[in-house]
């Protein structure tokens, strides 16, 4: 992971003050442990089912709980401690994946471990809130895509390695230990952030917009359409991989297919740290155009293992750098409302979530898997389209650092 976090900031850092590493590490550690907890559930819904006697249908509501905590909460949240310093927000969320992630490690009610998978995602979202702006405020303007990259890295690693390994640790250890290890992370990642990572105030209240105005702002709602189209396409892919790989004969090779991706995704990241603060428009348009290809590419050969694995690592390139370039597009519409959009991002992004695994499970039980390239084609285009006519305010032709 150093490679690439030394990579983003390369050359065009040496006449600039120094990157903090440490300080942006600490937030992707937090972005990580984000991802890695929501996921985490995904590869041990048989053992969750078993210890707590529902059935594995029901187990899979946890991974529902924590988007609906995501959802109802950020926004509020978000308001709420807009005025706080920003290292109490942050530490307060991080505790938050510590209390809620011990309680469902101990939970022996099936309610008690869905209120605490709620209360985890409560924190994810005011987390996710947080991250970006935070990410900016380290260091100068023209720097601060980079800084955005870097504090990006944990999402795809996550991605990648979340549901394997969780799946792995929890049939090694047990799945309650699987939420222990996230706990304990959350413990070291507290002195992490007390040690090295910067405090600032939070926004005096004259300054403070309500959510409705920050809404209404030029390119604020460019960006949240694009946000939704672009997420409904990936996550319809994302979340039911499995039956569509299992189209070219991959259903054994899931975990090989995942590594891919997360993979070509931190090859992403590193390509949109040097693109972001000069040519923003260029990689959001390009991302969303390698992401109509891959469509395409799924449509005609949705059979062939070796056009799966290819489309894989494009889908991975083009998705890599999508947080850091949408939310630094939306927080540079936003100005001083980029806390408040930032959090409406959340509420866009997880409720994309929620919209692809209804409308991919309609997709699958009415047309197939091989379905799915068509829609995602259909909702690239349709973003593409978006951010092509938001040139003036979104996605501004001119770059965001001179």
């Amino acid at each position: 992971m150093m490679d690439v976090v030394n990579e983003i900031h390369g050359q065009e850092t040496l006449k600039s003050e120094p990157l903090p590493i440490a300080a942006l590490l600490a937030l992707a550690m937090t972005g990580f442990i984000c991802i890695a907890s929501e996921t985490l559930p995904a590869g041990l819904l048989p053992l969750i089912a078993n210890d707590l006697h529902v059935s594995t249908a029901a187990a899979g509501q946890t991974v529902t709980a924590y988007a609906l905590g995501s959802v109802l909460a950020a926004i509020p949240l978000t308001a709420a401690t807009r005025g706080w310093r920003r290292r109490q927000v942050l530490l307060l969320t991080i505790a938050g994946f510590l209390v809620f992630n011990t309680i469902t490690a101990y939970s022996s009610s099936f309610w008690m471990t869905m209120l605490a998978r709620f209360g985890v995602g409560a924190a994810a979202g005011l987390a996710w809130s947080l991250l970006a702006g935070y990410a900016r405020r380290m260091v100068a303007t023209h720097q601060q895509g980079q800084a955005m990259a870097i504090a990006m890295i944990g999402t795809p690693i996550a991605l990648a390695l979340g549901v394997p390994l969780g799946t792995w640790l929890g049939k090694a250890f047990g799945w309650r230990n699987a939420f222990d290890i996230m706990s304990g992370l959350s413990v070291l990642l507290i002195i992490w952030v007390l040690v090295k990572v910067p405090d600032y105030p939070g926004q005096p209240e004259h300054e403070q917009r309500s959510t409705n105005t920050v809404f209404k702002t030029p390119g604020v709602r460019s960006v949240l359409a694009t946000v939704i189209l672009w997420m409904l396409g990936h996550n319809i892919l994302y979340i039911f991989i499995a039956p569509f790989v299992a189209l070219a004969g991959l259903e054994r090779r899931i975990d090989a297919v995942l590594l891919t991706f997360g993979l070509s995704a931190l090859v992403g990241i590193w390509i949109a740290g040097r693109m972001v603060d000069r040519r923003l428009r260029v990689a959001v348009l390009s991302s969303l155009a390698m992401f109509a290809l891959v469509a395409l590419l799924f449509i005609f050969a949705p059979y062939a293992p070796a056009a799966i694995f290819v489309g894989v690592a494009v889908w991975g390139l083009s998705f890599g750098g999508a947080a850091t370039l949408l939310q630094t597009a939306l927080a540079d519409s936003a100005g001083t409302g980029a806390d408040i959009a930032l959090s409406l991002n959340v509420v866009a992004w997880n409720g994309a979530i929620a919209g692809a695994g209804v409308l991919g499970g309609v997709l699958l039980d009415t047309w197939g898997a091989a379905s799915f390239p068509w829609a995602v084609l259909g909702l690239s285009v349709a973003g593409l389209g978006i951010a092509y006519s938001a040139q003036t305010h979104g996605f501004p032709a001119s770059p965001r650092v001179h």
